[in-house]
């Protein structure tokens, strides 16, 4: 489904893209929900510092998809106060890259990126992210901000509850999730697996696709006896889906 209508608030919870993946399915579906054909996407590459590897994996993805590509750089700014609130409301998706959670929130706060980037949402901005840039969107998530894993109970509150990144493929993040939600030191959220997109709409989930035909999107609640539950939502294909990819 594809949810373009205005006025409606809409983020996408990314396990893969053009940093991970090379057949590109997670980044043309990201683009396929933009509220125009040729969208201005903005790559926001806080989280690692402002990589300058990281930016050019993004040109090179973008740069020849049907989109208006551009960075936002924070470490070395050039835009003022004025300028980097008409820049970032003027974009139609802003694609927020992985590292380090706590370190991106806390620079966004110091520029004033996050009081923007809400004020972009409600303006129907496509708010989307990998790894740190899914965690950021909501209430707290689950990180290696610190070194060991563990639960920030930190984030933008865009999305309800919390988020787990990279669900299947880091040792430990399955466990230790749960053990955070079970708790309470983090409210009930989503875990996303590598291969997996998940938008949602007003704060609901209306659509979830998946790019490998393991790949899973969970709910993950308290199960009211110490433990969490997890509930699988249907994830449709993404294009032809290679066996053991």
């Amino acid at each position: 489904m594809n949810q373009h209508s205005g006025g409606r608030r809409r983020l996408a919870l990314l396990g893969g893209g053009f940093s991970t993946d090379g057949d590109g399915l997670l980044d043309d579906w990201v683009l396929g929900q933009a509220r125009v054909a040729r969208p201005k996407v903005c790559f926001v590459p806080t989280a690692s510092g402002d990589a300058p590897g990281y930016v050019e994996q993004f040109r090179a993805a973008y740069r020849s998809r049907s989109c208006e590509p551009s960075v936002l750089p924070l470490f070395r700014r050039e835009l003022d106060d004025d300028a980097l609130r008409t820049f970032l409301l003027a974009q139609d998706v802003v694609y927020v890259g992985g590292g380090n959670t706590a370190n991106l929130l806390a620079v966004w706060r110091v520029h004033g990126v996050d009081r923007l980037l809400r004020e972009a949402y409600d303006g129907g901005t496509l708010l989307c992210g990998i790894s740190a840039g899914a965690n950021c969107w909501a209430d707290g998530s689950h990180t290696d901000s610190f070194g060991p894993l563990t639960h920030l109970s930190d984030g933008l509150g865009l999305l309800r509850g919390s988020v787990c990144p990279h669900y299947d493929t880091e040792p430990g993040r399955r466990a230790s999730y749960r053990a955070a939600v079970a708790s309470g030191a983090l409210a009930a959220g989503w875990a996303v697996e590598d291969g997996v997109g998940a938008l949602f709409t007003d704060g609901l989930l209306t659509d979830a696709v998946r790019r490998v035909p393991h790949a899973r999107l969970y709910r993950v609640e308290p199960d009211g006896n110490g433990g969490a539950r997890e509930q699988a939502p249907s994830c449709r294909p993404l294009g032809v889906m290679r066996s053991g990819t």
